[in-house]
């Protein structure tokens, strides 16, 4: 059976896409980069960190499987989260407007005596904030909850200008990635309509 280590709607939307059933869960990581820490190093520690916390709440249920993820925006070596209030972001989407990004998502499974990841790098562009686009945007409400103050998915397109990598990626979980990683674990499969066994690795 499956669990999503997250109660992000988008991962769960996403995740939903490519036909998975799945159960939900309520996990609480600490997301603080340590001093020195790369960036990838960092997403795919939280990431890894949430499937395993996930892990422990279903450790009675035989072959339970969870999928966690973590996406965080990237530039010039600084990492942009969730913005903590208005100011904070405005601050980052002052900083990304008219240039290109780098968006990190890695992506998790644990089983209880497996466990795989991927990543997903991408670049987004945007284009150079006309006088009062960042204000309308942060007053709508948006950008909170959201790596680097922007939905892709939502009013943020408006912004990108070119993309190259993976849109679901940008959006919170890589569905490639994530679609590659569940056919590495042999194991029942919960698909909606259906059942059907894995078979082999990658």
């Amino acid at each position: 059976m499956y669990f999503l280590a997250s109660q992000s709607p988008r991962r769960r939307q996403l995740l939903e896409q490519i036909g998975i059933a799945f159960d939900v869960l309520d996990v609480e990581i600490p997301e603080v980069r340590a001093a020195g820490e790369p960036a990838l190093d960092y997403v795919s520690r939280v990431a890894r960190e949430k499937a395993g916390a996930g892990l422990l709440q279903v450790a009675g249920v035989p072959d339970a499987v969870v999928i966690a993820a973590d996406t965080e925006v990237e530039l010039d070596g600084e990492v942009f989260g969730k913005p903590v209030d208005a100011e904070d972001a405005r601050r980052m989407l002052g900083r990304l407007g008219g240039r290109t990004h780098r968006v990190i998502s890695v992506v998790w499974l644990l089983t209880a005596g497996a466990e795989d990841h991927a990543v997903s790098l991408s670049e987004v562009t945007f284009a150079a904030f006309e006088p009062g686009q960042i204000e309308a945007y942060v007053a709508s409400g948006e950008p909170f909850g959201k790596a680097g103050a922007y939905a892709i998915q939502g009013r943020g397109a408006a912004f990108v200008s070119h993309l190259s990598g993976s849109y679901s990626g940008v959006m919170g979980l890589p569905l490639h990635e994530t679609s590659r990683l569940l056919r590495r674990f042999p194991v029942i499969s919960a698909v909606k309509g259906d059942r059907w066994r894995l078979q082999g690795r990658d």
